[in-house]
């Protein structure tokens, strides 16, 4: 209900980008990604979906995601067309020419913003590109790497996410990179606040934080899937 409350008013005026991991997350994945592609449907120009590693078919048969469509609909149909989906979400965004957004971290390999659309489309085929180019996506940012990577792009800021951090975003760099976590209360357990990045129009930058979730709603699922950055 954050979600809705936060989009309902300003959806029509404003642009909403998410950086990825929107299942694996706790025991509503279905109906998390469902509403985010149900707004892209709905404000095609204003919502942008970026990939995380949380949407290969590896991870989500391991972390929960493919078990949870199995308990709610009887069958892996629905991972499917998820799945498949997925494979047309964009790996990355560039905000107002300055503020690069990807969900991990920069691939050792990728020097320039040109090189990202050279690996994509030099593949015969779009799908599971992230998984074979973009192994960065799920590296550690290298403080050399993104500060080269920031200099090249003449960029201001790199925006990830991937990552627990405990007051919903975590500079790092010297201010030129930025993890923003989003899951309050992380696995129902972490406490952690969730924080959004909201970019005026002026490219001046000010964080959202919310209180850590209250502890509710959970299923009696009886498969306990595994820890993830615990």
């Amino acid at each position: 209900m954050t979600l809705l409350n936060l989009l309902n008013a300003n959806c029509p005026d404003t642009n909403y980008l998410f950086i990825g991991d929107y299942v694996d997350r706790g025991y509503y994945s279905v109906e998390t990604v469902t509403l985010l592609v149900a707004l892209k449907v709905r404000y095609p120009q204003r919502i942008t979906i970026l990939r995380g590693n949380h949407k290969s078919r590896q991870i989500t048969q391991v972390y929960g995601f493919y078990d949870e469509c199995l308990r709610k609909y009887g069958n892996d149909n629905v991972w499917k067309i998820f799945t498949d989906l997925c494979d047309y979400f964009p790996l990355t965004s560039l905000v107002e020419s300055e503020i690069f957004c990807l969900h991990g971290g920069l691939s050792p390999s990728i020097e320039t913003l040109d090189n990202i659309i050279i690996s994509i489309v030099s593949k015969k085929s779009l799908m599971r590109v992230p998984c074979v180019i973009y192994c960065g996506l799920i590296r550690m940012i290298v403080v050399d790497i993104s500060e080269q990577f920031n200099h090249t792009n003449n960029l201001k800021l790199i925006a990830r996410a991937h990552q627990l951090v405990m007051e919903g975003y975590n500079w790092g760099l010297e201010q030129k990179v930025v993890t923003i976590f989003s899951a309050h209360n992380y696995c129902y357990r972490c406490g952690n606040m969730a924080s959004i990045l909201e970019v005026d129009d002026c490219k001046g930058h000010t964080f959202i934080q919310f209180e850590p979730a209250l502890r509710r709603g959970e299923p009696d699922v009886t498969r306990r899937t595994p820890d993830y950055f615990l």
